[in-house]
């Protein structure tokens, strides 16, 4: 399947969210935040990166945008998983170029489903 990379600080969340892409058969890379975030996703050549937005430093929104500003990594779809649950979170998260959002707390097939739209 997908090589998937998961940014999220909360380990509990990376465990979560990376048991349940697992089990959908995807390869998994997980980072705990977003620092040197393009160095190594120049390296892991994910096919789709699930970001959470509220972390410290530079937060998933912001991420996101660079990401898709940035020549490298702007094919790569992006689905936001956050709890940050609003129409208005959801829209500037689209604004962003996020491919997909998942609102936490998520089912398995919810956030199975998100990904695999944005893979196709």
């Amino acid at each position: 399947m997908s090589k998937i990379v998961v940014v999220d600080d909360s380990y509990a969340e990376l465990q979560l969210i990376e048991g349940y892409l697992k089990s959908a058969n995807h390869t998994v890379v997980s980072y705990p935040n977003t620092d040197k975030l393009e160095d190594k996703l120049a390296l892991d050549k994910p096919d789709l990166i699930v970001l959470d937005v509220v972390m410290p430093g530079r937060n998933g929104f912001q991420a996101c945008r660079d990401l898709k500003s940035d020549e490298r990594f702007k094919g790569i779809p992006i689905v936001l998983c956050t709890s940050k649950g609003q129409e208005s979170d959801k829209f500037w998260g689209q604004q962003q170029g996020a491919n997909g959002y998942v609102v936490k707390p998520f089912k398995a097939e919810d956030l199975v489903a998100a990904v695999k739209r944005a893979l196709n």
